[in-house]
């Protein structure tokens, strides 16, 4: 079992962040576009994140601080991978030339553009945040249940 620990949560750091934005790509992916899926993600990296700091870092302190660590690269790649995907939509937006409503995007009766520009906002900005809060939320709930179990730092599953 020991063994299996050390594969799973002893990993490569490195392997480990391709992973994961490999999963996070094919999440944004499965959502086509829109990151309900990446935000779900990070519930489960939250587990994971707290339970390689756990393995890592017996005390309950410093691994909180390394999961705010992961819950952050999290947040920084979704963006990452959003900008990329939506930042090209910016310029046409921009352009008093184009058609919003040929466009596809859900838009607020009356005013098309200042539909599109919230909802760029929305996907760039405020997912993120939300993921972050996600994998917060994941790594409190393990940490609390390891603690309340009297298993934190244990390395028993």
């Amino acid at each position: 079992m020991k063994h299996t620990l050390r594969n799973t949560f002893g990993q490569n750091a490195v392997g480990a962040l391709f992973a994961y934005v490999l999963l996070d790509f094919l999440m944004l992916a499965a959502g086509m576009g829109v990151p309900v899926f990446c935000v779900l993600l990070g519930v489960a990296v939250g587990w994971f994140g707290a339970r390689r700091a756990e393995y890592f870092l017996p005390e309950p302190g410093p691994a909180m601080r390394r999961v705010v660590r992961y819950a952050m690269v999290c947040a920084g790649t979704t963006a990452a991978l959003l900008l990329g995907l939506w930042a090209p939509l910016v310029p046409r937006l921009l352009s008093p030339d184009v058609d919003l409503y040929a466009m596809g995007l859900p838009s607020l009766p009356g005013e098309p553009r200042l539909s599109a520009v919230l909802l760029l906002a929305l996907l760039i900005v405020v997912t993120p945040l939300l993921q972050f809060l996600a994998v917060l939320g994941g790594a409190y709930l393990t940490f609390m249940r390891r603690l309340r179990n009297g298993r934190f730092g244990s390395g028993r599953l």
